[in-house]
């Protein structure tokens, strides 16, 4: 771009920038607290067709009045509002993919001191979370990302036109660009133009990550967008799972966290699956057995138990198997509680349960 052009652009964003912040100061000035810029303008990455995006933080609901959008010459623009209390309370937290804004906002007005100190407040907090080591915390971040493309990969199953699948495929890697960037504790700081050139600078990525990116961009046919979604799904997915095995420090069983934990196996689940099994009800027993499943899952993430896996053990024709499997598996915990010390609470008669409930310490 030439400097002639530059200047041009630049000329008529000041015009814009000090427009805005006149209404602000006429207008607003209880309401808005914080005009930024951010995006391509901030960074230099813009060219000649580039919008101008600012960030106008409000105190009130009354704020919203200075939104607008407009196009001016062949460039349309969006004047809108980021409340405190949502955008950039979930941007502190790194719980939104544009960190960026708040961050590396450029400040361009503020109306009081303390709405300056306000925002330099949630810029720190971002700013300590990012500066935290890879672990558990922006592994889980990064879960939820994994989580979203995996549903927008069901719909790339479920699409019935090549539209429907090609969006649905943008969506998979729009959410699995977010759980790299989450994987690797820091934040996208260009647009979407560059996401690849950033995603491709990380430590911690698939080896093959442009080749999986651009093969869902690259994909003809609604089977190759499929399977290209699933490759870089799939990638991701097995990186993020050996990342939270070395970065996160696994549970271990104590007798103070198994407490009951046997117990209510027993109660939610051992005779549900004995009874759904006598009667032969295959579906009864495939949803006791799922839900059991699910709570032994759970009880080797959060106590560190041993990993059970009754279901390859379900059989609707055969369900005396998985009623089998499961009182196997029940033994088998009663072992973690022997490791610990702690015994099971089984009372025969209520005179015993009734001596043990109403003085515990004894």
């Amino acid at each position: 771009m030439n400097e002639i052009i530059k200047k041009k652009l630049l000329d008529k964003n000041e015009l814009l920038i000090n427009m805005v912040i006149e209404r602000a100061r006429r207008d607003f000035l209880d309401d808005i607290a914080i005009i930024g810029l951010t995006g391509s303008f901030s960074t230099g990455d813009f060219h000649d067709k580039s919008d101008l995006d600012l960030i106008i933080i409000n105190n009130t609901e009354r704020g919203w009045g200075i939104s607008d959008c407009f196009i001016l010459d062949d460039v349309g623009y969006d004047i809108y509002c980021t409340p405190w209390d949502t955008r950039i309370y979930e941007q502190s937290i790194l719980e939104r993919p544009d960190v960026a804004c708040l961050i590396d906002l450029k400040v361009l007005y503020y109306a009081k001191p303390e709405d300056l100190e306000k925002l330099n407040d949630f810029r720190q907090k971002a700013l300590d979370a990012l500066a935290e080591p890879i672990g558990e915390a922006c592994l889980n971040r990064a879960k939820k990302w994994i989580d979203l493309a995996k549903q927008a990969y069901c719909d790339t199953m479920l699409g019935d036109n090549i539209g429907s699948v090609r969006y649905a495929s943008a969506d998979v890697l729009y959410h699995l660009v977010n759980a790299l960037v989450s994987m690797n504790n820091t934040y996208i700081k260009r647009g979407i133009k560059r996401y690849l050139e950033e995603i491709c600078s990380y430590r911690y990525v698939p080896d093959d990550l442009e080749s999986l990116y651009m093969s869902i961009i690259e994909a003809h046919t609604i089977e190759d967008i499929r399977s290209a979604s699933f490759n870089m799904l799939n990638s991701v997915t097995r990186l993020h799972s050996k990342m939270c095995d070395n970065f996160i420090v696994k549970p271990a069983p104590t007798f103070n966290n198994l407490r009951g934990t046997y117990e209510e196996l027993w109660c939610n689940y051992r005779n549900k699956i004995l009874n759904s099994v006598t009667t032969n009800d295959a579906s009864y027993a495939f949803l006791s057995a799922f839900g059991a499943q699910g709570y032994l899952d759970e009880m080797t993430a959060q106590k560190g138990t041993r990993k059970f896996d009754l279901m390859q053990y379900f059989d609707a024709s055969d369900l005396p198997v998985v009623k089998e499997k499961f009182l196997e598996m029940m033994e088998e915990y009663v072992d973690e509680y022997n490791k610990v010390g702690r015994e099971v609470e089984h009372f025969k008669t209520f005179e015993q349960l009734y001596a043990h409930y109403i003085n515990p310490l004894k």
